[in-house]
């Protein structure tokens, strides 16, 4: 689906506190430049609106999380709505960023921004399936990005991947183990799925495509580098 552009979201979004600019400028001291502590880092790659990383940093207060977004008006958007709820909580963005911060740019570039190791966790969530052969190497659970998340994963680091589309799911089964990952669990109902299925989070594409019938694939991965 085409996004229509939101004039003035580039300025917002470059003017946000809550949106780390210059993500080249804190690769290996996110922890203390960023956040200002030694909790572990968890990264959504193409969260759209922002829906399930906002809800996941509230359940896990004692973890840092970074939304990581490639569209600008999508990111503005999603700025908007996690502002309108810290209204509601009487804060300002300025001042209660929290243990939640968002990068706009493309995933091919995480190694400039991430050093080796520095991440506890990637979720991805409903990425593009870019269903055409010719274009398999855009998709987020290609082996071209398994190896960005591999540098950057601290060792017995996990990916969480969710989808409904099984043409994708299938294809990352096979890409994840070919490069070095563990499967640690394959769902393809997850919410039928007693065990998986505990303490899910909705996104908003996950709701919609549930909401018609559509089973949704999840699987979690382990990279063990001297596994």
């Amino acid at each position: 689906m085409r996004i229509r552009h939101v004039k003035g979201s580039e300025e917002y979004v470059a003017g946000s506190p809550l949106v780390i600019q210059k993500p080249e400028d804190f690769r290996g001291r996110y922890k203390e430049a960023v956040f200002g502590t030694e909790a572990p880092i968890r990264l959504e790659i193409g969260m759209g609106m922002g829906t399930f990383i906002r809800e996941l940093s509230h359940r896990e207060p004692d973890i840092s999380f970074i939304g990581f977004e490639l569209n600008t008006t999508v990111l503005y958007k999603a700025l908007r709505r996690y502002e309108a709820e810290l209204a509601d909580e009487g804060r300002e963005a300025s001042e209660a960023a929290g243990n939640l911060r968002f990068i706009r740019s493309d995933a091919r570039f995480l190694q400039d921004y991430f050093d080796e190791g520095e991440i506890d966790r990637i979720y991805l969530n409903f990425s593009d399936p870019w269903p055409k052969d010719k274009n398999a190497n855009k998709r987020l659970t290609s082996p071209i990005f398994l190896e960005h998340y591999k540098h950057i994963l601290r060792d017995g680091g996990l990916i969480e991947f969710k989808t409904d589309n099984r043409g994708l799911f299938d294809y990352s089964v096979e890409t994840f183990p070919a490069a070095g990952f563990e499967l640690k669990a394959v769902s393809y109902d997850l919410h039928h799925d007693a065990e998986l299925s505990k303490g899910n989070i909705m996104t908003e594409y996950e709701a919609k495509f549930s909401a018609k019938g559509n089973p949704i694939c999840k699987l979690i991965a382990v990279y063990q580098k001297n596994g």
